[in-house]
């Protein structure tokens, strides 16, 4: 909860940069540094989704909310269930438009 695991893929679904932020406003300071144009963010939905999301759309990024039976789907293919492979597996689904 207090940090959030940022994956960020290419088109052909290769990570081009991982990440940790503090899941607060320096969530969005970070994903501003990235320095790639952003398509699509997905976020989980969890306690913290709602205050997410509407601060990430607030800084004019395009947030997704992932209703997490949707999400659950697709990272049981994950072998090892952690944060980092949490946010590659959400990163797959937006690439992909599972959602």
């Amino acid at each position: 909860m207090e940090e959030t695991a940022i994956c960020v893929v290419n088109e052909q679904g290769h990570i081009v940069r991982e990440l940790r932020a503090a899941s607060e406003p320096a969530l969005i300071a970070a994903l501003q540094g990235i320095s790639l144009s952003l398509e699509r963010i997905g976020l989980e939905a969890c306690s913290l989704t709602a205050w997410l999301h509407d601060g990430l759309l607030a800084a004019d990024l395009p947030a997704i909310c992932i209703e997490t039976r949707q999400a659950n789907a697709a990272m049981k293919a994950m072998p090892n269930k952690t944060d980092r492979n949490d946010a590659r597996a959400l990163a797959q689904i937006m690439r992909t438009g599972w959602f």
